[in-house]
């Protein structure tokens, strides 16, 4: 009988702390391996199989509640010490989103006559064609760490894996994404959105709904990666 009500006990615990129940009612299982439910979830890794860095997005608008989702997700990463140092700049406007656009292809020309390249018309529209490709979704969330964060030497480790659960929970939703740093320029963001100092950006990332699926590049085979024990 006291062995039946510990039980009841521990189940009762292990749900009012968020325990899947099918932990909870068995916990020596809890203790060997996950549940096979979570264990055998394919839905998971065919998320993670299908994450594809988008360039180019066709005009269809991320509704609200699909976004807070994302951004909800990329709230739940984990974080050094708990501190959670993160800021998800969101940014709808187009207006804003033309000035980045128009500041980024100044910047490939001005690269372009750095390096003695001529800049023909038919340069120009390059860029400004592989700019408008970045530029073309109707949603950007700058991905920020507060420099005055608890914990600030471990930002750089939070940032990114905030960054990567937001990039899956919106391929779990059907959008598309693309990690980028040189291509816009941090201090691009920084004066045309105004972000603070006290700010370091760790990317920014388009979400929509791509113009295409751009097929899996190349990958290493997962033994080229794995070292066992010790090098």
């Amino acid at each position: 009988m006291k062995r039946t009500q510990q039980r009841r006990d521990f189940v009762k615990l292990t749900i009012a702390a968020g325990t899947p129940l099918a932990l909870a009612a068995a916990p020596s299982r809890a203790l060997g391996r996950v549940d096979s439910a979570l264990q055998n979830d394919a839905s998971f890794f065919d998320t993670v199989r299908g994450r594809r860095s988008v360039r180019r997005f066709r005009p269809a608008p991320v509704p609200d509640g699909d976004l807070m989702l994302i951004l909800d997700a990329a709230r739940l990463a984990p974080t050094s010490g708990n501190q959670q140092p993160w800021k998800f700049l969101v940014v709808r406007d187009r207006v804003a989103i033309d000035r980045m656009r128009e500041a980024c292809v100044e910047r490939g020309l001005d690269a372009r006559r750095a390096r003695g390249t001529a800049v023909t018309p038919e340069v120009i529209e390059a860029v400004e064609r592989s700019m408008q490709g970045y530029f073309s979704a109707p949603v950007y969330i700058v991905v920020l760490t507060d420099n005055e964060s608890r914990y600030p030497a471990y930002n750089h480790f939070d940032g990114p894996l905030a960054a990567g659960y937001l990039m899956l929970a919106a391929r779990a939703l059907g959008y598309g994404t693309v990690f980028i740093t040189d291509s816009v320029p941090d201090d691009v963001t920084r004066t045309v959105l105004d972000i603070p100092d006290r700010y370091t950006r760790v990317c920014i990332t388009p979400i929509g709904v791509p113009e295409a699926w751009p097929d899996s590049p190349a990958k290493k085979d997962l033994e080229e990666f794995i070292v066992r024990e010790r090098f």
